[in-house]
């Protein structure tokens, strides 16, 4: 039987505004997520980039883009779950998903949307004029 895998947080209460913020805004990663990526890990098949390791500690850190428009990409950067394998206690530690500013402010209050991409509200001219530079650059309105 294979080794089954444990998800415990760094912590919990922020890890989980932001995966709700993720649900909230962007269905598909969250669904992606849930449906998907997590059931692969707790069976040992761990997605995404590796991107360091600590033999002493037998952890290895990963990063996992979940599908996002391009245009968001652009504007705010990937959504990615970072997380942590302890190979030596079958535990993963999830750590936290970005962007973390936006997804914390997207669970605070409700954000708008602008030609279909949301925005800060701390950051809202910024935001549009990215949106409208990449609309422009694209040749569309």
């Amino acid at each position: 039987m294979r080794d089954v895998y444990i998800f415990e947080y760094l912590n919990e209460a922020e890890f989980k505004k932001r995966e709700r913020s993720v649900k909230k805004y962007n269905m598909f990663a969250f669904k992606k997520l849930i449906f998907d990526f997590y059931p692969e890990m707790k069976e040992g098949n761990f997605l995404g980039n590796k991107v360091g390791e600590d033999k002493e500690m037998n952890t290895i850190s990963y990063e996992l883009s979940l599908p996002t428009d391009d245009l968001f990409v652009k504007v705010h950067g990937e959504i990615v779950l970072h997380y942590d394998v302890y190979t030596n206690k079958n535990i993963i530690l999830l750590k936290t998903i970005t962007p973390e500013d936006l997804l914390i402010e997207g669970h605070n209050t409700e954000l708008g949307a602008y030609k279909g991409v949301m925005i800060s509200k701390e950051n809202a001219e910024k935001d549009m004029f990215k949106i409208n530079l990449l609309n422009m650059l694209n040749g569309k309105k």
